[in-house]
């Protein structure tokens, strides 16, 4: 079984089905996915911080038995933990939304397993998950790219937490989410849930960029995350393209090696 974690409200609901069916499409192994998805209901920070609908898991489900009968996919109301955890703590008004802070209340969550692959909404597997999901964890927290940017800005070693491949054992003897979230209650950080991650980490194992590739796509990249990146024609500037923008992945990016994902996606969607 191959167990994944996604967390999220229906803003990004595109963003699992696409990353569900890249992980799908990608995996040669007959070896069944179990999906875990956090979701809350948070509209008193914001009305459209609102969970994912039944509707949506019901579709999202039957996508992914037409791939295999034995695929799962289960659904978490957190919202009492996070009241619980973080309501009121500085990081509220994250740099993304509050939805970036659930993947910490992990070890607080009943039925999660003992390996679990976290992926953001806005990542696709360009090669099998197993060459990611098999690296072995012992001894370790977890398992993360470096950031392509922080690697520079920050130090060396600074990792995205878009794609965190969790040890939930060693993470649970070393209270390493605790230790986030009380670090997020007591301080504002700049990025939040991956900052306190990291300062929380005793051991992680460091991958090398194709597991969480933020800027390009190579032949060799396992992950391609379609986060902000830096541009710096016909001028500098960011943008935030993500997978089901699909025009722009097209004429921006110039990327094809999507499109048999992006198609069926469009034709779930229609």
């Amino acid at each position: 079984m191959v167990n994944v974690l996604f967390c999220g409200n229906s803003g990004v609901f595109d963003g699992f089905l696409t990353c569900a069916l890249s992980l799908m499409k990608r995996t040669d192994s007959t070896e069944p996915f179990a999906f875990y998805i956090y979701t809350m209901e948070l509209t008193r920070l914001d009305k459209k911080y609102t969970g994912l609908s039944y509707d949506e898991i019901k579709q999202f489900e039957s996508v992914i038995k037409r791939y295999n009968p034995e695929n799962t996919v289960r659904l978490f109301d957190v919202t009492e933990l996070y009241e619980r955890e973080f309501a009121g703590c500085p990081n509220e008004s994250a740099y993304c939304s509050p939805y970036t802070l659930i993947r910490l209340l992990a070890d607080l969550v009943d039925g999660m397993p003992d390996k679990l692959l976290y992926l953001d909404a806005d990542v696709l597997f360009n090669r099998d998950v197993h060459l990611l999901y098999d690296i072995d964890l012992t001894g370790f927290e977890y398992a993360a790219a470096r950031d392509h940017y922080g690697k520079y800005l920050i130090y060396p070693n600074y990792i995205n937490a878009g794609v965190l491949l969790f040890n939930m054992t060693e993470m649970r003897r070393t209270r390493i989410l605790k230790k986030a979230r009380s670090i997020l209650r007591e301080k504002k950080l700049v990025f939040a849930d991956q900052s306190a991650l990291i300062r929380s980490t005793s051991k992680r194992k460091v991958l090398p960029q194709r597991y969480n590739d933020q800027k390009f796509l190579h032949k060799h990249t396992i992950v391609r995350h379609f986060s902000k990146r830096l541009f710096y024609l016909p001028y500098p500037h960011t943008e935030n393209i993500k997978q089901w923008q699909i025009d722009k992945v097209h004429s921006v990016f110039r990327y094809h090696q999507f499109d048999d994902i992006l198609d069926e996606y469009q034709a779930i969607k229609g």
